[in-house]
């Protein structure tokens, strides 16, 4: 059967990073890597397919909605039945993602006759898990169905975030591996034994009134823009994709440009529920 490695973890945890990592590591194996991506626009998609060829992408919400579900579980099976020799599957789960289903998932569908889950990775930065951990709960459920959990961007957050975050991840998950790092560097066993937890969880609701997501176009003065996520970071969790000219990543962690020259405007946003329409008139303001 062929093995299955889910990757887990918010928006701005390392999630990307530790893909092109595992890339490299992994160049003399053929892995097919399987993107989702809450947002309609596929970038994550497009950052590891220029490392890999073997990219699947499902942009536009959670693999584990009822709206995505079908589409993941027909991937799946076309991995079976259209690609030789593959030594297993990276997948990506959004960074919204309650991936509590997906033991009864593979069962549901016959799908674990073909795939078996071997290890489940949790990426976080203490920074957004302390903050956001009591009002979105999607965020517990991915450490809880860990087998490891990767503590990332340990040089950007004090000590005692870093201690209070293995102490929290501990108590949700006795049995996980905890490593420290940095840039998600780090090699891991990425098809060891998953030691099944009877995990049980629901299909998301396509609509998750905790989150909106949208695509904008337009061109922004990069400066501008980040101040304006700055000032209302309390209300925006992501913005992603890119300006004119340069490569726009916002998070919890921060805000990331860097020089992408040709780059046209297109950029993902996933901010709190309720707030997309008076985020979009306030960016009025900042568009060029």
């Amino acid at each position: 059967m062929l093995p299955i490695c889910l990757v887990t973890g918010f928006l701005g945890t390392g999630k990307t990073t530790l893909l092109k990592n595992i890339v490299a590591q992994n160049r003399d194996r053929k892995i097919v890597y399987l993107i989702n991506e809450f947002s309609a626009h596929d970038i994550d998609g497009a950052i590891v397919s220029a490392e890999n060829p073997d990219v699947v992408s499902i942009p536009g919400g959670s693999i584990f909605c009822h709206c995505l579900v079908t589409e993941f579980i027909g991937q799946l099976k076309k991995i079976t039945e259209e690609r030789s020799g593959v030594d297993g599957v990276v997948i990506e789960a959004s960074g919204m993602a309650n991936p509590k289903v997906i033991e009864q998932m593979l069962v549901e569908t016959r799908l674990d006759q073909h795939f078996r889950l071997a290890t489940v990775i949790s990426v976080l930065d203490p920074n957004s898990f302390l903050k956001l951990r009591r009002t979105l709960p999607n965020i517990l459920a991915q450490v809880e169905t860990a087998d490891v959990v990767l503590i990332n961007k340990t040089d950007c957050n004090p000590p005692e975030k870093i201690e209070e975050t293995l102490k929290t991840v501990h108590e949700l998950n006795p049995v996980a591996g905890c490593i420290p790092t940095v840039l998600c560097d780090v090699e891991l066993d990425l098809f060891a034994e998953h030691v099944p937890r009877g995990l049980q969880g629901e299909y998301a609701r396509c609509r998750d009134p905790n989150y909106e997501t949208f695509v904008t176009e337009q061109p922004f003065d990069g400066g501008k823009l980040e101040a304006f996520v700055q000032k209302h970071a309390d209300d925006i969790y992501r913005v992603k994709g890119t300006l004119t000219d340069e490569f726009f990543d916002c998070s919890t962690a921060g805000v990331i440009r860097t020089s992408q020259p040709g780059a046209t405007p297109a950029l993902a946003w996933i901010v709190k529920g309720g707030l997309q329409e008076s985020i979009c008139k306030a960016l009025e303001t900042v568009a060029l």
